[in-house]
C-alpha cells in the first residue's frame, strides 16, 4: 500500500522507488503483484506517463487510511516507552510572524529526533478543514476573530494591526501614518477573495464604508511585494513579513484591518508527535490570557 501511495502522489516509478528506499524494479514487481491480487488496474501508464484509474482512487482512499492507522498504532506503542515517533504534519500560513518556527522546529528535532516532519503551506481555511478531517496534527492560522470549527481546539498566540505597504515611490511613501480613507483610491494586490487572510481587510474596509479595487489576487507574499515595488498595487501585511524588503515603505494606518494569529490542532485524540509539538509551543510561547478556545 505504501508503494501505491507513492506511485499516485509522484506520478512516476522512478522517483516512488527512490522516495521509498527500493530499487524501481522491485517497486514495479509489487504494484504488479497488487493489481493482479485485486483483479484492477490501479495505474494507466506508458514509458512518459503515470495516472491513477478509477480503481486506484477508490484503493487508494483506504490505503492511506490504513497506512496512518497503522502508524499511530506503532508510535502509540512506542510512546509508552518515553519515545516519541511518527509524522507530525504542520500547516503553515505564508505570513506567520507570531513564532519562529525555524527555531521552535530546531528544538523540537533535537528532543525528538524520531518524529518526521511534513510542513505544508497554504491558506487558514484549507488547514482547519484538513485538521478537522485528520490529515494535518497542527497548523499556525491567520484571522479576524477566533477559531470557530467543530472538534478543533486553539490558543492565541499573538495579535497585531496590518500595515500598508507602499512602494516607495508613492506619493504618501514619506509620511508615518495615515488614514484609511487615504488609500481609498488605490489599487490593491490581496489574498483571494473570500479566503481569510483577506477577511480582515474586506472588513475593515466594510466597517468603514470605504470600497476598494483589488486589482490583484495572489498568495505568494514575494509576488506581492513585487508588484507593490512596481507600483502596480498596494497592500495590507504585517510588518514582520515585509521586513527588509528592498525599495517598499510600511505605513501606520488608522483604522488598519487587524488580525490573529492561533495554534490550532484537533481535540480528538491528538497524536503522541501533536502532543509534544503543542508542550513544545506552550513551552516557548506561553498563552495570552483568555486565549484558548475550542
Amino acid at each position: 500500500m505504501r508503494y501505491a501511495i507513492a506511485v499516485a502522489e509522484e506520478r512516476n516509478f522512478t522517483r516512488a522507488a527512490a522516495r521509498c528506499h527500493v530499487v524501481q524494479s522491485a517497486l514495479s514487481h509489487q504494484i504488479k503483484a497488487l493489481e493482479q491480487e485485486l483483479g484492477v488496474e490501479l495505474f494507466a501508464r506508458t514509458s512518459r506517463r503515470v495516472e491513477v484509474t478509477p480503481a486506484g482512487e477508490a484503493f487508494l482512499d483506504a490505503a492511506r487510511t490504513s497506512v496512518a492507522a497503522a502508524e499511530r498504532a506503532a508510535s502509540d506503542a512506542v510512546a509508552t516507552t518515553g519515545e516519541i515517533r511518527g509524522t507530525l504534519t504542520i500547516g503553515v500560513i505564508p505570513t506567520v510572524t507570531a513564532i519562529d518556527l525555524p527555531a521552535l522546529l530546531s528544538g523540537f528535532r533535537r528532543q525528538h529526533p524520531a518524529v518526521r516532519i511534513a510542513l505544508r503551506s497554504g491558506g487558514s481555511d484549507e488547514f482547519l478543514e484538513a485538521i478537522a478531517a485528520g490529515r494535518m496534527d497542527a497548523a499556525v492560522l491567520g484571522l479576524a476573530g477566533d477559531v470557530a470549527h467543530a472538534g478543533i481546539e486553539s490558543r492565541e498566540l499573538a495579535r497585531e494591526d496590518l500595515v500598508a505597504v507602499v512602494s516607495s515611490r508613492h506619493p504618501l511613501a514619506d509620511r508615518r501614518r495615515v488614514r484609511l480613507a487615504d488609500l481609498e483610491s488605490e489599487p490593491y494586490v490581496d489574498f483571494p477573495a473570500g479566503t481569510p487572510g483577506r477577511a480582515q481587510s474586506d472588513a475593515a474596509f466594510t466597517a468603514a464604508g470605504i470600497d476598494r479595487d483589488v486589482a490583484f489576487e495572489a498568495m505568494d507574499i514575494a509576488l506581492m511585494l513585487g508588484l507593490v515595488r512596481t507600483g502596480l498595487a498596494i497592500a495590507f501585511l504585517p510588518r514582520a513579513v515585509v521586513a527588509d524588503a528592498p525599495d517598499v515603505r510600511c505605513l501606520t494606518v488608522v483604522g488598519a484591518p487587524s488580525r490573529i494569529e492561533h495554534l490550532a490542532w484537533s481535540g480528538f485524540n491528538p497524536t503522541p508527535a501533536a502532543k509534544a509539538f503543542i508542550s513544545a509551543v506552550e513551552s516557548e510561547y506561553p498563552a495570552r490570557k483568555g486565549g484558548t478556545h475550542e
